[in-house]
């Protein structure tokens, strides 16, 4: 029997400028996927987020998967593999209002 976990990592979360995720352990997964909501973000504004992995919480390297530009509200989604023990978004808004609402999950597979 596989094992699974759902969590919301951010729900309704307003960033400015940068963004990073509240870090999550998944040593023990070996798949995950992350789901980003756009709940606002300003016209002429974008988001270009990557996947982020640590061995300890702490320091962040890019793990290589990044996300579609985000620049609308709506769903968007990316699949992981052969990550570290931690993991997180990370990324940057800009245009000439850089912010945006957020809604992060992340689902995890053994």
């Amino acid at each position: 029997m596989r094992n699974f976990q759902m969590t919301v990592v951010e729900r309704r979360e307003p960033f400015e400028h940068e963004v990073q995720t509240h870090p999550f352990e998944a040593a023990w997964a070996s798949e995950a996927i992350f789901f980003v909501r756009v709940e606002a973000i300003p016209d002429g504004t974008r988001l270009d987020a990557a996947v982020q992995m640590s061995a300890d919480g702490i320091r962040w390297v890019d793990e290589g998967t990044t996300f579609p530009t985000m620049s609308a509200a709506g769903d968007y989604a990316v699949k992981v593999s052969h990550f570290g023990g931690w993991l997180r978004l990370a990324g940057r808004l800009q245009g000439a209002d850089p912010a945006a609402t957020l809604t992060v999950q992340l689902a995890l597979k053994e």
